[in-house]
């Protein structure tokens, strides 16, 4: 069983030769390069991203996070499932979906982790303040929290709240 969960696994994703680290929500994770962020994800956590509700072709927005890239002075809003994952990503904030989905991996900073709209609006207001490069819209089309609820939610008891 464990040769062909392997090869399951391995079929998935786009060959790869080393493994990138990445943060997200100031955990670090080792992730294979040339892979899609989405991807990544879902080699953090096999068990239940493939549950999510993510159409993975750039549709349903249920993917999109804020992202500073090494070379970058700021995080920006991307979606996951489009962008290829890069070295020293840092991923400060989450559609809801992603964490239902990465609840176990994240620990306890997953409950206390800011909204994708709410590190938008952190964005915007620092924009109109002069101190950022680019306008967030804070019209953005992210799905909130009030009015979501992801669809699968992993319910391991090896996570205290």
């Amino acid at each position: 069983m464990a040769d062909s969960e392997t090869s399951l696994m391995g079929d998935v994703f786009r060959p790869y030769e080393k493994l990138v680290e990445i943060t997200i929500l100031g955990k670090t994770f080792l992730v294979p390069e040339r892979n899609s962020l989405l991807r990544a994800f879902q080699f953090i956590s096999p068990e239940t991203i493939p549950y999510g509700r993510f159409c993975w072709n750039q549709e349903c927005q249920y993917c999109k996070v804020n992202c500073r890239l090494s070379d970058d002075d700021r995080a920006r809003p991307i979606l996951s499932c489009k962008f290829i994952v890069s070295e020293g990503m840092n991923i400060s904030g989450l559609a809801p979906e992603l964490v239902g989905c990465l609840r176990t991996k994240l620990g306890a900073v997953a409950s206390s982790a800011p909204s994708i709209r709410e590190s938008a609006e952190i964005a915007s207001a620092l924009d109109r303040n002069g101190n950022g490069a680019h306008a967030v819209p804070s019209d953005s089309n992210f799905p909130t929290e009030v009015a979501y609820r992801p669809l699968y939610q992993d319910k391991s008891s090896d996570l205290k709240p």
